[in-house]
């Protein structure tokens, strides 16, 4: 279990909820509806991991949330997945159709990565080197 759970805003929550399951393998794990078409909270699993996801709003928090798409695709923070399998993942996420950031490679300090937008723009690596065991 992790203490650190990345929170994330989309402005099409329900898309992008299904995209993160479908393209990158998330699950939804709970959801919190939200007034119209909204989604208040969510939080979606990827094995033992999790992030937690909602629209875009204009509460106090809300506002503090800039899409990438409203700063010409820049992000100041990225979210890192270790996995054991990238070259699979790479496949599987140019076969789906999402937009590669940075192509597979090998890292100079162990592993391989690559990294790419999701459906809203916020930008993800995938890699097999992981701090903990080195």
């Amino acid at each position: 279990m992790s203490l650190i759970i990345p929170a994330i805003k989309y402005e099409q929550c329900r898309s992008a909820i299904d995209w993160l399951c479908t393209v990158f393998g998330f699950e939804a794990h709970f959801i919190v509806e939200g007034p119209g078409d909204q989604v208040a909270h969510a939080q979606l699993t990827l094995g033992e991991h999790m992030i937690m996801v909602g629209s875009t709003d204009r509460s106090e928090f809300g506002v503090l949330n800039i899409p990438p798409g409203h700063v010409g695709g820049k992000v100041t923070t990225s979210l890192y997945v270790c996995v054991e399998d990238p070259d699979i993942r790479f496949a599987h996420i140019i076969a789906a159709g999402a937009e590669i950031a940075v192509a597979l490679q090998e890292e100079d300090h162990g592993g391989k990565s690559f990294s790419c937008r999701d459906i809203e723009g916020h930008l993800w690596t995938f890699g097999s080197y992981n701090p903990w065991t080195q």
